[in-house]
């Protein structure tokens, strides 16, 4: 981050977390947990060009889990779009 935040023109807002797809009775609340100790400690440190205001993380399957261990912006894609297929 110290590298990222020496860029005049990067503005950076947070961090951005996809944990692997996990089974229902695993969920990811550990690697939610992880990310946000780590987005305090991005916002504790106040680098220059880093405003830490966004923790994103969690999608249609773990949008719940995710707001539950401090997300501040989920990705519904498949919820609004349906499945895709890739």
């Amino acid at each position: 981050m110290e590298e990222l935040s020496a860029l005049d023109s990067l503005r950076i807002r947070g961090l951005m977390a996809i944990p692997p797809i996990a089974d229902a009775a695993s969920g990811n609340s550990t690697y939610f947990q992880q990310m946000k100790q780590l987005y305090e400690e991005l916002k504790d440190h106040a680098y220059p060009n880093v405003l830490a205001d966004t923790l994103s993380m969690g999608m249609t399957d773990d949008f719940e889990e995710a707001i539950a261990c401090g997300s501040t912006m989920i990705r519904l894609g498949t919820a609004i779009f349906g499945k895709r297929n890739y």
